[in-house]
């Protein structure tokens, strides 16, 4: 490979939770490993690897002008947007005016929905369901009716379109929030199931949120289609979110984009950043956008989904066959596992939390389903060097399930 994916490289002191800890939030952020015991960074959506050269040239390369002052979006911006989903998604068609900014995906989900319901009005989503939702449509004060995915007779995660169609009449819903791919079972939407789900919305009128932050990343030959391009009504009524931080690791750079074909909704969530000025563009952001979508950008995202996808298949062979009463199903998008400890606690009678405590005490630093709806679940971050996933495998195995 042309990229390192195999170095360790140190992050404490170097502003990164995933292993410093959140200390504003300190029940989600995993307890400190026991003495003799490193800590290996599983738990937060926060890559190991050092990201594509390309962004930090273009960093450093705007930094060295001493002059940091207002500024708008440049077409080369706005072209990067453009070339990357054309090229990595066949999506043709998105014009500069169809692009919009956002300091965060979550806060653009937010936005849009504050601008298409009321505090008490319900919203449709999916469980498991990611934590992030659950935090800021609970605090904005409107109700969350969940539609349980469904395992099928492949194991395979799916859409219960007949109970989305029920809640969504029962509480007179119009708008639905959606994981594509979905975050955390790792399922990589096929068309037709995007199909049938978008007949249900247009059925009773719901405008969808679509979360396409993972989009870049897919595994083993599985291929992402983009909510948007499945139909012209999708096109008009789904709201589509993107950020390079995912594939790239910008977490702490903030940024994001919004891509809204339909003018009135594009109106409507721009006023919303707009009018309170909360959402404006950093420029060292919008060169690291510029650097992480060149050609090299590309390229080093084909490796690193190549480097996920072997950790992944590592991840599920170990539970699959050393970690009896532990159901995992192999993510098809994403860099998470979404382990299902039900039996195996039932087994040995054990609570998730002295589960997930005796992972954390050996440095296994994973993290609780209960934030995603999933009391039993464990959700594990497999984005690291693969000697680290072997050391943490071999640690669980152990000290943790077969102690």
């Amino acid at each position: 490979m042309k990229y390192n994916f195999t170095d360790i490289i140190e992050r404490q002191g170097k502003d990164s939770i995933a292993v410093d800890g959140f200390k504003g939030f300190p029940a989600f952020s995993p307890k400190k490993p026991k003495e003799g015991f490193s800590l290996i960074p599983m738990w937060v959506a926060d890559m190991n690897f050092a990201t594509v050269p390309t962004i930090a040239e273009a960093i450093t390369e705007r930094a060295k002008h001493p002059l940091f002052g207002y500024f708008e979006a440049t077409d080369e911006y706005f072209d990067s947007i453009i070339n990357w989903h054309e090229k990595r998604n066949g999506v043709k068609g998105i014009k500069k005016e169809h692009i919009g900014y956002e300091n965060s995906v979550l806060g653009g989900v937010m936005s849009t929905i504050n601008s298409l319901a009321a505090p008490g009005d319900a919203l449709l989503l999916h469980t498991p369901v990611y934590s992030g939702f659950t935090n800021i449509i609970g605090m904005n004060g409107y109700k969350m009716v969940f539609s349980p995915l469904k395992k099928d007779e492949n194991n395979v995660w799916r859409m219960d379109f007949e109970d989305m169609d029920r809640k969504i009449k029962e509480n007179n819903i119009h708008v639905a929030v959606f994981c594509n791919p979905h975050n955390p079972c790792g399922r990589v939407w096929e068309k037709w199931e995007l199909e049938k789900a978008l007949e249900v919305y247009k059925a009773n009128d719901v405008t969808v949120i679509s979360d396409e932050i993972w989009s870049d990343i897919i595994l083993d030959g599985h291929k992402h289609t983009p909510m948007q391009s499945v139909n012209e009504w999708a096109k008009e009524n789904v709201v589509a979110f993107y950020a390079p931080s995912k594939t790239f690791n910008l977490g702490g750079l903030i940024g994001a984009y919004n891509i809204i074909y339909n003018k009135r909704l594009r109106d409507q969530i721009k006023a919303k950043g707009a009018k309170t000025h909360y959402n404006e563009m950093n420029v060292l952001w919008m060169h690291a956008l510029i650097g992480a979508y060149k050609p090299e950008g590309h390229e080093w995202t084909d490796e690193l989904c190549q480097v996920l996808t072997e950790n992944i298949n590592y991840g599920y062979n170990y539970i699959k066959e050393h970690f009896e009463g532990v159901e995992v199903i192999k993510p098809e998008g994403t860099y998470m596992l979404w382990l299902d400890c039900t039996e195996w606690l039932e087994k040995h009678n054990m609570t998730q939390e002295e589960l997930l405590n005796k992972g954390w005490d050996v440095g296994v630093t994973w993290q609780s389903g209960v934030w995603f709806e999933g009391p039993s679940c464990i959700r594990m971050n497999l984005a690291l060097p693969m000697s680290k996933i072997v050391e943490a495998f071999e640690r669980m195995d152990k000290y943790v399930f077969n102690a």
